[in-house]
């Protein structure tokens, strides 16, 4: 079932799968536009039912954008749908990924709500790193950082950041902290292999 995270490109770098996900309307389409490299290939439909008052499309099964690090390295972005109907596009979007960033609304405390289901299915989908990005956040205090991270369960390990979707060096922070934390991760492995 699993597929390999990183695979060779034609030119000799190496791709890899971020998966973007998070509760609905909290701005993992936007992220994803506002640092693609390529238009964005996106599946969004009108809203039909009760949450058209929030915005007027949501995403439907993914999102996908690029963007090149260096001739070495080329992460392709997968964004998730965030309404629970349809979960089902959780899984096949999440196999084979390096790694994942949870995008919560801070503006809304229901999106924290829904992100806690969200995040226990991934965990359960894959034991990759991730991070915790608060979207239309300037900063996040001691209280707020706390408050996310006891209502996700999340150790100190894991990183919790501030982020504007519609802003490409927040974007890029975003990215490195994940990227960090990959990196981290197979460091902390090398000892266990040798």
């Amino acid at each position: 079932m699993s597929t390999p995270s990183r695979n060779r490109r034609k030119h000799g770098g190496t791709a890899v799968k971020i998966v973007v996900t998070g509760p609905f309307s909290a701005g993992k389409t936007t992220l994803i536009r506002t640092i693609s490299e390529i238009t964005v290939l996106s599946t969004e439909k009108d809203i039909t039912d009760n949450t058209k008052s929030r915005k007027a499309e949501t995403t439907v099964a993914m999102d996908f954008g690029r963007i090149t690090i260096d001739r070495d390295l080329v992460l392709y972005l997968f964004g998730t749908p965030g309404q629970d109907r349809f979960d089902f596009m959780w899984e096949i979007l999440g196999e084979g990924m390096l790694g994942y960033i949870l995008l919560v609304d801070s503006s809304r405390p229901d999106s924290l709500e829904e992100a806690v289901g969200i995040l226990a299915a991934f965990r359960k989908m894959a034991r990759v790193p991730f991070v915790v990005a608060l979207n239309r956040s300037a900063g996040i205090d001691q209280s707020d950082e706390t408050n996310v991270r006891t209502a996700l369960e999340l150790g100190d390990e894991i990183p919790v950041v501030p982020c504007d979707a519609t802003d490409r060096e927040s974007v890029k922070a975003v990215l490195l902290a994940l990227l960090y934390s990959v990196v981290d991760q197979l460091d902390a492995a090398e000892p266990a292999r040798a």
